[in-house]
């Protein structure tokens, strides 16, 4: 079945403001999925790892990426297309909670991308 990765932004203005009954749902939701066999963590504090031209390793404290919105959270997702894995995510506390997930298909692998 196809994977996706899901990246959950939201912060605990958006969350505190959203109805419990709502939050509670959503945190059920996810539940479910992770008894089903999808991952889901909440983000730690990330590191940026740099080795340009596998000579020296960099590594630097820090996100790389840049958003409105803190990154609260990842998943691992099986769904049967992007559709299915949409409605996955649109039901998670980040969705609901006045954030947003990024939905995106994870090709598997295959050797070099030339």
């Amino acid at each position: 079945m196809p994977r996706f990765i899901t990246i959950g932004y939201g912060d605990r203005s958006g969350y505190d403001r959203t109805a419990k009954v709502a939050r509670d749902a959503a945190h059920a939701a996810d539940a479910r999925r992770v008894r089903e066999g999808d991952v889901m963590g909440v983000a730690g504090r990330p590191v940026q790892v740099r080795n340009h031209d596998a000579a020296k390793v960099e590594v630097t404290e820090g996100s790389f990426l840049s958003a409105d919105l803190p990154i609260a959270g990842f998943a691992l997702i099986e769904a049967p297309d992007l559709d299915a894995a949409i409605a996955i995510a649109a039901q998670s506390p980040c969705a609901v909670a006045q954030g947003v997930v990024e939905v995106w298909p994870l090709d598997p692998a295959s050797g070099p991308r030339d």
